[in-house]
């Protein structure tokens, strides 16, 4: 008896034991948000850290920070936030993490179990840096409200306000003996007495903003980084010691070594370089990344370096050979586009780094990276068969790729200018695609060639679906309009009228009868397709609507926005079901699996949510207010603005304008100042004294024409746009691609 009650524990613990680890492995299942049952992605990685140790790496990224085993790259923790994360510091014991958020708050957080511990607020604008002190009990941070503020870790409470930079502050750190604080910004570098807050030296040399600080470990040297150089300070003295130089695009990073021998430094051009501190020369040069190193660090011994990237890696590399050790991958930039299998087992997303990438439904796992674009793709679908990805470039041309093999099997070419949306027909030999040319282009699928043009928009084509049976197209456009028409001889039924912004998306019902359309101006809009006449406008939406799509029975529509939100609504009374958060930036896409039981949402924040539609489909009270309206009868229930904010500039990246959209809680004066990544002031758009409200559509929101102060075209690159509305600041990331 006793042997036999032996077996059936042992058996029971290595159950447990085994599906504890299963679950502890499934990153993709951590921190989601209710109704969810997987996320894909990691997303954007921005700042990383070692900890104290060096047996852990805690990574900075747009939806929260993930912390890895350093020595084999599993995922071990993962904090979720409602906000994209911008910087991190680990705790001097290395029991807490302190990160910087975009909502312009600090946290403090539990580094084994990834609970929040405390919110920190005070600072106005975003903090792009924070430090913890020497012995633990104090916290520093930097950003775009151009002060230092320290505070007390132990109670949460800010202590003091550093004030003297006149730029946003980028990097901040603490001497290793805890008495001096420098800061790093827009017009200098300043030491500060951190018992008195009293300024006690400013460091002048750099030309333009310095981006990151860094204290020798015996603290009599000060290294910072900006343009193309590296500069050594004596801390005692405020003097110059000596320049390194060698990179050819700016520094973005600097670090020393724990030994103090050494200082790494990444720049905007992908490469890791190493320097001898003693002479100044160059030691060694590591190349991996394709683009910007944003963040370097040493581990505690010395032997590794850890690297992120704007190609959303994280590197290891060994600081003796300056061999790449591992590839931490996993992160994405920005998924613009995602279609399901029509299997259901595959989803496929379209990224901002110019990638496809193939998940695993089952299991959340990447099963394959499809390169060849040479811009970020948005436009994505699967052919009926399954066999085949369509994918729609800024690049202007579509690619089509063989599902099994990964392999390119065509490109498609003759839009002249960037790709929006695609869809196949439902027999699979006709894809239709729409750009910012203007035109809907019919494709042959097995001849690869193009069939036919259909023209009648006079501005970007955003969407573009096929009706069910297939002999319909309907499309939407910047122009305002939604055009249908006749797939045989391509030419246009009807012209749709009704929304006062740029139609993003438009779908129709699985019986054909009904088109609905998401537009700019935030609203959604039901239509009848056989007279072309308006059913329903449907309001609730905060931002303007990017996506939309009907459930497979045709009860439900269900569309993102640039409010980050998904929403579910009636279709026969137009009423809000439920609204659904989780992504920390906007939605760009909202998808059904075939079987209609999973909905699938792509986003700004470089993830997609897989969703359990039967789960977040129970209609529930929700706390956002909404308003229905329906021809000959208006329903109304507005909600006011509770909270200014900035939005995500759109296009982006863009060439060569952009729309800057935000809202406001309150009426305010409002300034918009756009910086280069020196954070020297390009542009100034003073907007004067505007209403509380949503300024969201190309009519209301900021507009920027991609040129400074005296009208000249600026060049590509990365640029900063700050928001200043009352006591309101802050401050978004945009790039210009010529």
């Amino acid at each position: 008896m006793k042997n036999k009650l032996f077996f059936i524990l042992t058996v029971l613990l290595t159950i447990f034991a085994f599906t504890s680890n299963i679950f502890a492995q499934d990153h993709t299942r951590w921190g989601l948000p209710e109704g969810a049952k997987a996320r894909l992605g990691k997303g954007h990685n921005r700042e990383i850290t070692y900890s104290p140790d060096g047996s852990k790496l805690a990574v900075a990224s747009s939806i929260g920070v993930w912390i890895y085993d350093a020595q084999t790259g599993e995922e071990l923790v993962y904090t979720g936030h409602t906000e994209y994360v911008i910087s991190i510091a680990f705790s001097p014991d290395g029991k807490m993490l302190a990160s910087g958020n975009g909502d312009s708050t600090l946290r403090l957080w539990d580094a084994a179990t990834g609970e929040e511990k405390r919110t920190l607020r005070g600072h106005t604008g975003n903090a792009f840096s924070v430090a913890f002190s020497p012995d633990g009990k104090m916290l520093a941070s930097g950003g775009t409200d151009n002060t230092l503020r320290l505070w007390d870790v132990a109670i949460g409470e800010e202590k003091r306000i550093l004030k003297g930079h006149t730029e946003w502050i980028y990097s901040v750190a603490f001497s290793p003996d805890g008495k001096t604080l420098a800061s790093g910004s827009g017009d200098s570098i300043r030491l500060w007495d951190v018992a008195t807050g009293e300024e006690k030296r400013i460091l002048k040399g750099h030309t333009g903003s310095v981006e990151s600080v860094a204290f020798s470990p015996d603290g009599n040297t000060l290294a910072s980084g900006s343009g193309d150089s590296i500069r050594l300070w004596d801390v005692a003295t405020g003097e110059e010691k000596r320049i390194l130089k060698g990179h050819t695009t700016w520094v973005s990073s600097v670090v020393f070594s724990p030994d103090g021998k050494t200082i790494a430094s990444g720049d905007w051009a992908g490469t890791l370089r190493l320097w001898n501190v003693d002479n100044g020369e160059e030691k060694r040069i590591l190349k991996g990344h394709i683009t910007l190193v944003e963040s370097v660090a040493f581990s505690p011994d010395g032997k590794t370096i850890a690297s992120g990237g704007y190609d959303y890696t994280i590197r290891l590399w060994d600081v003796a050979t300056g061999e790449e050790k591992r590839i931490i991958k996993g992160h994405t930039g920005e998924v613009l586009g995602i279609a399901f299998s029509p299997d259901g087992k595959t989803l496929t997303s379209g990224n901002d780094d110019n990638t496809i990438h193939l998940w695993d439904i089952a299991t959340g796992e990447e099963k394959r990276i499809l390169r060849g674009h040479t811009e970020w793709a948005r436009g994505i679908a699967f052919s009926p068969d399954g066999k085949t990805i369509a994918s729609g470039n800024e690049d202007s041309t579509i690619r089509l790729w063989d599902v099994a093999t990964g392999e390119e099997k065509g490109i498609l070419r003759g839009h002249t200018t960037g790709v929006n949306s695609i869809t196949f027909s439902p027999d699979g030999k006709t894809i239709a695609s729409g750009s910012r040319d203007g035109p809907v282009h019919l494709w042959d699928v097995d001849n690869v060639e193009e069939k036919r043009i259909l023209k009648g928009h006079t501005e970007d084509v955003r969407s573009v679906a096929f009706s069910p049976d297939g002999m319909t197209i309907a499309s939407g456009s910047v122009d305002k309009t939604i055009r249908l028409w006749d797939v045989d001889n391509g030419e246009e039924k009807r012209i749709v009228r009704g929304h006062t912004g740029s139609v993003e998306s438009v779908a129709f019902s699985p019986d054909g009868k009904t088109i609905a359309s998401g537009s700019w101006d935030e609203t959604l809009r039901l239509w009848d397709v056989a007279t072309g006449e308006e059913k329903r406008i449907i309001k609730g939406h905060t931002s303007w609507v990017s996506s939309v799509v009907f459930s497979p029975d045709g009860m439900t529509i269900v569309s993102g926005s640039y409010d980050s939100t998904i929403r579910l609504w009636g279709v026969v009374t137009g009423k809000e079901k439920r609204v659904i958060k989780g992504h920390t930036l906007q939605v760009y896409s909202v998808v059904f699996s075939p079987d209609g039981n999973t909905l699938a949402s792509g986003s700004g924040d470089s993830t997609v949510l897989l969703w359990d539609y039967r789960s977040v489909a129970d209609e529930k009270d929700v706390d956002e207010p909404f308003s229905v309206e329906s021809r000959g009868k208006k329903l109304v229930t507005l909600g006011q603005i509770k909270r200014t904010q900035l939005f995500q500039n759109y296009p982006n990246p863009f060439n060569p304008e952009t729309w800057i959209p935000y809202r406001l809680a309150n009426a305010s004066d409002v300034q918009i100042t756009i910086y280069d990544a020196r954070g020297t002031v390009v542009r100034q758009l003073d907007l004067g004294h505007q209403r509380a409200g949503a300024y969201l559509t190309r009519g209301r929101a900021a507009h920027w024409d991609g040129t400074n102060e005296t009208g000249e075209k600026v060049s590509s690159g990365v640029y900063f746009y700050t928001l200043t509305a009352g006591d309101f600041n802050a401050t978004h990331k945009m790039l210009i691609k010529k």
